[in-house]
């Protein structure tokens, strides 16, 4: 990678991540035009590292709101904490259940699937850009007048939509999980700093993952760690740069969502599906 194609990236990243349109479908088309193997272990950890800026940019973003709503005393703090840890949980069990399911699906039950595997499939990516973009408009159409707190129950179901995200790119964590808040009756403002508090919680365990990945890649084997520190400064300047495009994007999410168009971001998503399948 040059650094025009990782500022494309970095910029790409920043803009889409935080907005419901699946940064990773985004980045990985950019990927395919510019002659990049999106399943390559550097890639993934590129994708990651974009991820862990615009992570920064919610903090940033967030932080206020937060501090106002999660830790405006110690019986908030366990409230929303709880919640937090139950939707957690539940992102973890039907992860790593969809994730067996897919590895019995598509290679048979073999050890050494990867479930970045299927990040180059385009027709899997056009799906899930269609599924997340359906869920986005009915989820517009479902909102009540209602305006809740986020409960147990809605955050053991935002938890287990965020799960089925995980295997697929295309399928938007955010539009999915702020979606799944809104056809729940929960409060826009809350389902948007609920979503984002998960986001904050599962990237830190997908960056030491995909570090770990990419360190013991076997394409690296031979080179060793050099290799990888070589490897990892360029991603260091995209993750710079996406935090940057990451706060412009909330600002535009949060503007959006509380203007009752939301479901423009699902339309483009069915409009990127088709994009996806004819680039793939």
């Amino acid at each position: 990678m040059d650094l025009l194609q990782i500022f494309i990236l970095a910029i790409i990243q920043g803009a889409a991540e935080l907005l419901p349109v699946s940064s990773s479908a985004h980045v990985i088309a950019a990927e395919k035009l510019m002659g990049l193997d999106p399943t390559a272990p550097q890639m993934t950890l590129l994708l990651v590292m974009l991820h862990t800026g615009t992570m920064f940019a919610v903090i940033v973003y967030f932080w206020r709101s937060w501090w106002a709503t999660y830790f405006d005393s110690v019986k908030a703090f366990r409230v929303n904490a709880l919640h937090v840890a139950v939707a957690t949980a539940a992102t973890g069990v039907v992860g790593l259940a969809l994730l067996q399911a897919l590895k019995h699906l598509v290679a048979g039950g073999d050890p050494a699937f990867e479930v970045e595997h299927l990040f180059g499939n385009a027709k899997l990516m056009a799906a899930a850009l269609a599924a997340a973009g359906v869920l986005i408009i009915v989820s517009s159409r479902l909102t009540t007048t209602r305006q809740e707190e986020v409960s147990l129950r809605s955050a053991a179901w935002i938890g287990a939509v965020q799960g089925l995200c995980l295997p697929f790119r295309g399928f938007s964590r955010s539009g999915a999980t702020i979606s799944t808040g809104l056809a729940l009756g929960v409060a826009r403002r809350r389902s948007e700093e609920f979503s984002f508090a998960l986001a904050v919680v599962l990237t830190p365990a997908v960056i030491v993952k995909e570090a770990y990945r990419l360190y013991h890649a076997h394409a690296l084997a031979a080179t060793g760690a050099p290799a990888f520190w070589q490897l990892l400064w360029p991603s260091l300047l995209g993750m710079g740069l996406s935090f940057v495009a990451g706060l412009l994007a909330l600002r535009w999410l949060s503007r959006w969502l509380e203007q009752g168009r939301w479901h423009v971001f699902g339309a483009y998503c069915l409009v990127a599906s088709i994009v996806v399948l004819w680039i793939g």
